[in-house]
């Protein structure tokens, strides 16, 4: 039996990751694959860490933290799908994909998708002000956000095999990475 392919899809927080992932799921419809995401593996709400934000010291419930996720659990899953074999290609997308050292053994592909802290901070507003007060929101990102992207995810970049442009998610880098991994399964 053939090892599945397994292609890690990092980013920082609204930075295109899950748009680039279901493209890529799109175009490689002839291939059996699973998708796993990190968000997934969010812990419940209530063991979730409060933390003071690092320079304003207001208390947040820190859903970015290293132990905000089962990533145990994650890295579990990926060696059942595995050892199961019954897919071509296993897609792992999440913020912390090129952080945990188990999990990035397991990939065969590592791509970062990057996009300006602008642009993301924008589409992190926009996302989430609905459901929590814009005031909040702004707050939150300013104040935990985008400290825990610095902290953790943003040096995980150069892990990367590829770093993609998340502010154009062009149809040639999706036809580039499928016609790769065409050739890999």
């Amino acid at each position: 039996m053939k090892k599945p392919f397994i292609i890690g899809i990092a980013g920082c927080t609204q930075s295109g990751k899950s748009t680039f992932t279901k493209e890529l799921e799109k175009a490689l419809s002839d291939i059996t694959l699973k998708t796993y995401h990190i968000d997934n593996y969010h812990k419940p709400k209530d063991e979730q860490p409060i933390i003071k934000a690092p320079f304003t010291n207001k208390t947040y419930t820190d859903f970015n933290s290293l132990v905000s996720f089962d990533t145990p659990q994650l890295f579990a899953d990926l060696q059942k799908e595995v050892s199961l074999s019954k897919v071509d290609l296993i897609i792992v997308e999440g913020t912390l994909i090129l952080y945990d050292e188990n999990i990035l053994n397991m990939l065969d592909l590592k791509l970062f998708v990057e996009t300006r802290a602008d642009e993301r901070a924008v589409r992190y507003i926009d996302s989430y002000s609905q459901h929590h007060g814009h005031d909040f929101i702004k707050n939150s990102y300013l104040d935990l956000v985008r400290y825990r992207m610095d902290e953790y995810i943003e040096p995980t970049k150069w892990r990367a095999d590829m770093i993609l442009n998340g502010s154009a998610m062009s149809k040639q880098a999706i036809n580039i990475i499928k016609t790769y991994l065409i050739s890999q399964v």
